[in-house]
């Protein structure tokens, strides 16, 4: 009977899916908890495409890893989509879901701006962890690099055919 007490009073035994929103609201901020009970733009695309760029970015200190995407007009210079994965806690998951949308519809020089400072505001994250708001805007960059790695290179090989013939 005492066993059966403590269960009921500590939780245990109990497997939640989902963090419940009273429990969550003691340590989480209301925007940490929607984003991470309703991620926004989380997938992937063709990393071979060559208007995707592809930023994969990890934390060794505690095991979080966040891969952003992003596609881009390559006429404008306008990234029309984004998506994420991430294996992490709630507030990497909710840092990579903020990412994504704020970057759609801008300019390529306008989200390297974006600092992790803002994400962590945006979410009111503690402290502890400021770290997955470093990790958002280290993919974010990471997916602007490779996307210029990967249009540099496509410059190249059209001079390259260009000048063969």
């Amino acid at each position: 009977m005492l066993r059966h007490a403590a269960k009921r009073i500590t939780g245990s035994g109990l497997a939640p899916t989902r963090w419940s929103a009273p429990a969550a609201n003691r340590f989480y901020h209301e925007r940490v908890v929607d984003h991470y009970n309703n991620p926004r733009n989380v997938g992937a695309f063709d990393k071979n495409d060559p208007t995707v760029g592809t930023g994969l970015v990890g934390a060794p200190a505690c095991g979080d890893v966040m891969k952003l995407q992003i596609k881009v007009d390559e006429e404008t210079g306008k990234i029309t989509d984004a998506c994420f994965k991430t294996f992490g806690c709630g507030s990497a998951i909710a840092s990579s879901s903020v990412a994504t949308e704020w970057v759609k519809g801008k300019q390529m020089e306008e989200v390297l701006s974006i600092k992790n400072t803002e994400i962590a505001k945006h979410l009111s994250l503690p402290p502890v962890k400021l770290h997955c708001s470093m990790l958002a805007e280290d993919a974010i960059k990471a997916a602007v690099k490779d996307y210029e790695t990967k249009r540099g290179k496509a410059v190249a090989s059209t001079t390259d055919k260009a000048a063969e013939a």
